[in-house]
């Protein structure tokens, strides 16, 4: 029997299905918190109130703690009027779901953290507490750091804004102490006719150091630079477009040029520990009496042998006849220029962020962030924390597509 063949209706249609898409979320509305730091000379405020106006204008809620802009100058009317809420309380402040800080969490402000919230911070790998970052742990948090976080050219735009600052008030600070008002030796740094130019020696030829040389330059100081790469004493000549006189550091040569510097700047990158001690005691005795060492790499223990952490509040000390000022985290004493440098790359991060949906939407669509991310859900991200503390380590990458 012949097999019947199959009735299709005159009114039966195919219809082709849609491609379906990865699409975007709508924005989400942000709860911003910004608490007071306590930190011990720290005086920047992760946004000012010009940021904080923009996040407001564009749906967002801000709450700042009561006189965390006193260091940097602005009043908690200038954030009032920005659309904050003052809060009087730091609990208040930390009930937010994103916390911004210019200083890393410390041990009091732990117990105000909630589950699973959002902190965007510096880090300091050097100063952190294993017990502080297990309680993150322990809460779920998801910890963003200034130190790594990148921009899509790949750069590192908070270190390079903090570092520029820092290089740019070298020479201020070296100027302020060679005059005779702080007990100088009466030098100004520049050249004028028919005297010798100011000597100014740096050591590292990045970010801070080539800052560093355009303000000695554009004083008319006479400036000669060391560091061990090659490459970055090439990129620091190509960068201001002009041949100056650069070397490797050999000892020899380096003490040679300190015997007759008026200021020596210590602007060498510490390589994931403390700074290479390149100028020993030996080379700081036989230093012309009054002249300036600005210790800049002091916040990694410093390059030269003598140096020793000082206070914006006591900022120097004499050894040998020769002024040191080691003080750490110069931008801290320019807050106002340093925390408008944080603000101008945390508000369109965060605005970003809200047009994305959320932060674990931003990190699936925005790759370069991620290097910035050191905790995400509780789960530690960051290889070096993990070996210093001997702690689990989990590949964010593995983490994100898991969730999707």
């Amino acid at each position: 029997m012949a097999s019947s063949k199959p009735f299709v209706s005159p009114s039966f249609t195919y219809e082709t299905l849609e491609e379906t898409l990865d699409i975007k979320p709508k924005g989400a509305e942000l709860l911003i918190g910004i608490p007071k730091e306590t930190s011990y000379q720290e005086n920047r405020i992760a946004l000012t109130p010009e940021g904080v106006s923009v996040l407001v204008a564009n749906g967002h809620r801000v709450v700042m703690e009561e006189g965390a802009g006193e260091g940097s100058s602005y009043s908690n009317n200038d954030y009032s009027e920005a659309g904050a809420k003052i809060a009087h309380s730091k609990k208040e402040v930390f009930e937010c779901e994103i916390i911004v800080k210019s200083a890393p969490v410390c041990e009091d402000e732990i117990n105000f953290l909630k589950p699973n919230q959002f902190i965007i911070s510096p880090i300091h790998v050097s100063a952190m507490k294993r017990e502080i970052l297990e309680k993150m742990m322990e809460k779920k948090i998801t910890a963003l750091s200034f130190e790594n976080l990148k921009d899509d050219s790949g750069h590192n735009p908070i270190v390079r804004s903090m570092s520029e600052i820092a290089g740019s008030a070298v020479m201020l600070i070296a100027g302020q102490y060679l005059s005779n008002a702080n007990n100088g030796k009466g030098v100004l740094v520049g050249g004028i006719s028919g005297i010798p130019p100011t000597k100014v020696i740096i050591i590292g030829a990045g970010i801070v150091g080539e800052q560093t040389a355009r303000a000695a330059l554009a004083l008319g100081a006479s400036v000669k630079i060391f560091d061990n790469s090659i490459y970055r004493l090439k990129r620091l000549q190509n960068n201001i477009g002009m041949r100056l006189f650069t070397s490797v550091i050999e000892p020899k040569i380096l003490a040679k040029q300190l015997k007759t510097c008026d200021v020596a700047v210590g602007a060498l990158a510490a390589s994931g520990g403390r700074t290479p001690l390149v100028v020993t005691e030996e080379m700081v005795s036989i230093m012309r009496p009054g002249s300036v060492i600005v210790d800049v790499s002091i916040d990694h223990g410093g390059c030269f042998e003598t140096s020793r952490v000082t206070t914006h509040a006591d900022p120097i000390f004499r050894k040998y006849d020769v002024i040191h000022y080691c003080v750490p985290n110069i931008p801290s004493g320019f807050a106002r220029t340093a925390s408008q440098a944080i603000s101008n790359v945390l508000m369109p991060l965060m605005l970003e962020m809200a047009d994305d949906g959320g932060f674990e939407n931003l990190v699936w669509y925005k790759i370069n962030i991620r290097s910035g991310i050191y905790l995400f859900k509780g789960a530690l991200t960051n290889f070096h924390l993990s070996e210093r503390f001997d702690l689990k380590f989990t590949d964010l990458n593995l983490l994100i597509a898991s969730r999707r």
